[in-house]
């Protein structure tokens, strides 16, 4: 009876009490969808209404639109879990229903430690199963350090992809255009490099760069005009948000906003000529994870902002735009934004968060909606 006791927990849809939260733009229910994830790091919506998350120790789960029946997907490749890396981000791309592509970052194994790599399979008709799966790019060497992998993906309005790239603790490799290290790399979806790349078939040079100098860029995001923006970790202070620009240098370790955790100055103060200055940064700093670039959806008054979470302080920044700029508005912290992992808008406007530490994914909406 306990068997059949537990099964019903994992297998039947949640009913669960949507909790009333205040914010500038009301009152807001705040629902869980679903618990029990062990350090979720991503989640990706299907168009059936279900979703996937991806957990940093190795693993992808599909779940049903309710939320409650959950499927351990098969196929995935090996990850080295250790540190800050594992299984990272999941990303569906727009033609899912055609393609059933399913692309996953993650830590790869490698003769001396691991390097950060995308890939890509096809989900099985039964969803249960990644089939064919191959890497389409990897950060090669690595290190064997376990910190600093990035790394999200988003899928340009072209259909290239866009990966971040951490420096895995190696500051000089990101001003090295000869490493990926401390970059945003596009690629097209079968791996290769477009042609109108800025450096490629410049001799000496990763061809896969779009933009280079970040330290460990964990979230990233589409506006409404098609532009990419990241949020970064800084060292002590420092965080940032940019808005990624063609072959720009963001000028890690050059220049910053933050310290070393010694507290000694890093490199030449906060501004260099030729190097691109935040559009935010943060001061202390927030440890930021995930973006969501909110559309004309559901919130009164925070069309276009930016949430961003907070894996240090157990909140959701939002920031608005002030042209290029930002400016942070307000802060989100409730008992559930414990350790925000990832943040994204879902199809129907509303805001879906990770909580690493609760170990649950989160649905915010105006109350009633």
């Amino acid at each position: 009876m306990r068997f059949i006791a537990i099964l019903i927990v994992m297998f039947c849809p949640l009913t669960v009490q949507a909790e009333t939260r205040q914010s500038s733009a009301g009152p807001l229910d705040v629902t869980l969808i679903a618990d029990g994830l062990r350090t979720p790091w991503a989640l990706a919506f299907l168009p059936d209404g279900g979703f996937l998350i991806s957990e940093r120790a190795g693993t992808l789960l599909r779940f049903a639109a309710d939320g409650g029946s959950r499927t351990k997907i098969a196929g995935l490749p090996e990850v080295r879990s250790a540190g800050q890396g594992g299984l990272l981000d999941v990303l569906v791309p727009r033609d899912f229903a055609q393609s059933r592509q399913v692309y996953l970052s993650y830590s790869r194994p490698q003769a001396h430690g691991a390097g950060t790599a995308v890939g890509v399979g096809r989900l099985s008709a039964d969803g249960a199963r990644l089939e064919d799966f191959r890497v389409i790019f990897e950060m090669a060497p690595g290190s064997s350090g376990g910190r600093h992998f990035g790394s999200r993906l988003v899928e340009a309005p072209d259909g290239t992809l866009f990966a971040t790239i951490g420096e895995r603790g190696d500051r000089p490799a990101a001003q090295d255009l000869s490493r990926v290290h401390g970059s945003v790399v596009r690629i097209a979806r079968d791996g290769s490099v477009p042609g109108d790349n800025p450096f490629a078939g410049r001799d000496g040079t990763r061809a896969e760069i779009w933009s280079f100098g970040h330290r460990n860029a964990q979230g990233a995001a589409l506006d409404g005009e098609g532009r990419l923006w990241v949020t970064e970790h800084g060292a002590r202070g420092g965080d940032e948000v940019n808005l990624i620009r063609r072959g720009a240098n963001y000028g890690w370790p050059v220049i910053s906003y933050g310290r070393h955790y010694s507290g000694a100055k890093i490199g030449e103060g906060t501004a260099r000529e030729g190097m691109a200055q935040p559009a935010w940064y943060w001061d202390p700093s927030i440890a930021p994870s995930g973006l969501a670039i909110l559309s004309d959806g559901l919130f009164d008054g925070w069309q276009g902002d930016f949430l961003a979470g907070s894996l240090k302080f157990d909140l959701i920044s939002r920031l608005e735009r002030q042209g290029d700029a930002l400016v942070e508005a307000e802060r989100l912290e409730w008992p559930e934004t414990a350790r925000v992992r990832d943040i994204r808008e879902a199809p129907d406007g509303a805001i879906w968060f990770l909580s690493e530490d609760r170990g649950a994914i989160y649905r915010i909406a105006p109350a009633g909606k």
